[in-house]
């Protein structure tokens, strides 16, 4: 069994909470022995996968099967080529480089959050998308910090060639399809289906 949720603010990507009135997965009615492959934070959204099958985690996940995830995320400020060089190259995330990743700008037709992100009259905010090849912890978050645009709201919408459906709304669930399947385990993250 292989699942899609899309997983909204403020919910851990976990069954039980680790503090009291947290928030977790186990509100939603999924099928008995279903666990989330990888994570997404409490403060991010977007598609979260969970399956009841043995070692979908590491097939999925591991940088060697180079499995590529999207991400728009909406940061503080307007990155110049600079920022993009940097992420492409790889920054220094928790004592280590990251893998080069691709980032471009982009304009999202998302709803607003509840809660809404804090703004400032001063500063403006934009959206970019970030293919990533590995997933460590608030790896996005730490490399839009360390080109010094905070990220602002985070929203994972692509696994591999399979992309979060528009038509799945915030806390929804159903299982992926046989064609589904086959985009997430798309190694080239389904670079020929793009336009």
């Amino acid at each position: 069994m292989l699942l899609v949720f899309n997983k909204p603010y403020g919910v851990q990507s976990q069954f039980t909470a680790e503090v009291e009135g947290q928030h977790t997965l186990a509100e939603y009615g999924f099928p008995p022995r279903a666990y989330p492959l990888g994570r997404l934070d409490h403060d991010s959204e977007g598609l979260l996968l969970l399956s009841d099958e043995a070692g979908m985690n590491a097939r999925l996940l591991d940088p060697k099967h180079g499995h590529p995830r999207t991400y728009f995320a909406q940061v503080e400020g307007l990155p110049v080529a600079q920022a993009f060089l940097a992420w492409s190259a790889g920054v220094m995330v928790q004592g280590r480089r990251t893998l080069p990743a691709r980032a471009w700008k982009i304009t999202p037709d998302f709803l607003p959050r509840n809660p809404p992100i804090r703004s400032r009259k001063s500063v403006p905010d934009s959206w970019l998308a970030i293919e990533l090849r590995e997933g460590r912890n608030r790896q996005v978050r730490r490399m839009t910090a360390a080109a010094g645009h905070p990220t602002l709201r985070l929203i994972r919408v692509r696994i591999g060639g399979f992309a979060l459906p528009k038509d799945l709304a915030a806390g929804r669930w159903r299982e992926v399809t046989d064609l589904e399947r086959r985009l997430i385990f798309d190694a080239d993250g389904g670079a020929g289906l793009r336009p």
